[in-house]
């Protein structure tokens, strides 16, 4: 499976990039760069998902951004070789394409395309994490589930994927047992099925009427910028 956002690039920016990726595999709590490190190579995930981790007090964490093969990893936390603002974890299993920094730094530098291409990207991810913070800070614990869950399953390649109430509890920045509880009520309503370590999405469309906004604001902004969406059967 491709990396979209270099898919979506013309024939003559992907060879500045191609000859230099390296496939490696990533899984789940797997961190690919910490926030403060330098960040020296970019990931193009090809499946799977990564999630940006925005560190609090006490080494809490909160996701603030989930990316998959629609996007890359590495220059979007902070400037350019800079170092990192936020912690990338993988969420997901899957393989990454990955470039040295400096290479995709002199493909940025060299190609109108893909500085135009990046901005496109940037500025989505930028609004994820605007709207992520607007949600946690005020929808209802079942709507933000709903919304993550969609999230992941746009972007994972399977309806089923694993996932503890751990996992999902440190993503929303929520105690385990209130995810179990809220957890509980979408299973009631069939909306997914879940079991030791794993949830599975089993009714797509209702998973999305359970969520916030926030969840359609993500999805049409990304059109709108014409950032490859990822499960593009979704409404």
């Amino acid at each position: 499976m491709d990396n979209m956002w270099i898919a979506a690039l013309d024939p003559a920016d992907r060879r500045r990039i191609e000859p230099h990726l390296n496939e490696r595999p990533f899984e789940q709590g797997q961190m690919l760069y910490d926030a403060g490190e330098e960040v020296e190579e970019v990931w193009f995930p090809m499946s799977g998902v990564v999630s940006l981790m925005t560190i609090l007090d006490g080494d809490r964490m909160i996701e603030t951004a989930a990316i998959g093969r629609e996007g890359l990893v590495g220059v979007t936390c902070g400037p350019l070789n800079a170092r990192a603002a936020s912690r990338a974890i993988a969420q997901v299993d899957g393989v990454s394409a990955c470039c040295p920094a400096d290479v995709f730094a002199d493909a940025l530098d060299k190609s109108e395309g893909v500085r135009t291409a990046l901005a496109s990207f940037t500025e989505s991810l930028f609004a994820q994490v605007q709207q992520t913070a607007a949600c946690n800070a005020q929808h209802r614990l079942d709507e933000r589930l709903a919304r993550w869950l969609l999230t992941i399953h746009d972007r994972a390649d399977e309806d089923r994927f694993a996932l503890t109430q751990a996992d999902i509890a440190g993503m929303l920045g929520v105690r385990r047992a209130t995810v179990s509880e809220v957890g509980t009520e979408l299973v009631d309503k069939g909306l997914i099925q879940r079991g030791r370590g794993w949830v599975e999405v089993s009714d797509r469309k209702g998973l999305e009427a359970a969520a916030c906004g926030c969840y359609g604001a993500m999805r049409g902004l990304m059109k709108d910028l014409g950032v490859p969406r990822p499960r593009t059967g979704a409404h």
